[in-house]
């Protein structure tokens, strides 16, 4: 009897620990399985690059951007093969149903091409910031802004001095170059 109840709680925790790593596939584990596959291009930013003059920027600005820990980026180029693109992009858009992806605002046209962006956290702190743009003729991008306890209200104030951020120049060139 005593045996039975020892394998009925290992199995027990068996279960649990399988349906707890089984939660579908995370937008990490995309990057990571396609990021040195072909048609595929990955930039990492640490915040720490992205070059800021902090005496410009007001108080609620500074504490966003040290919200900011850095910006992973990936990118799809879309070739000759329509089936392929169309199969990645349904990975994507797939994996951010996910409901601990909220979707703050999507737009765009059938034509031209769509985003959307997406968060993790709550309203008032966020992890995670997640952008994702396909453009009909030449691919998609996912960017992911990761951060710890980004107040949204403050991100969209520092959103007013982006135009004026200079980032590594040879990994955001590379990145815009791949779809042009």
């Amino acid at each position: 009897m005593l045996s039975s109840i020892k394998k009925s709680v290992v199995l027990f925790f068996l279960v649990i620990a399988y349906t707890s790593c089984n939660q579908g596939e995370s937008l990490q584990s995309y990057y990571v399985r396609n990021q040195e596959k072909p048609n595929f291009l990955t930039v990492d930013i640490p915040v720490s690059m992205v070059q800021v003059d902090k005496s410009v920027l007001n108080q609620d600005q500074l504490e966003a951007y040290n919200s900011i820990d850095k910006l992973n980026m990936l990118g799809y180029s879309k070739t000759a093969d329509e089936e392929a693109y169309k199969m990645e992009l349904a990975q994507v858009n797939t994996i951010l149903k996910n409901p601990k992806y909220e979707e703050l605002i999507r737009g765009g046209n059938a034509k031209d091409g769509r985003f959307v962006v997406k968060m993790i956290g709550d309203d008032a702190l966020i992890d995670e910031f997640i952008i994702l743009g396909s453009a009909n003729e030449r691919g998609f991008a996912i960017v992911r802004v990761l951060g710890s306890n980004m107040d949204p209200l403050k991100i969209m104030k520092l959103s007013q001095v982006i135009n004026e951020l200079k980032a590594d120049e040879s990994a955001v060139k590379n990145f815009i170059d791949f779809f042009q």
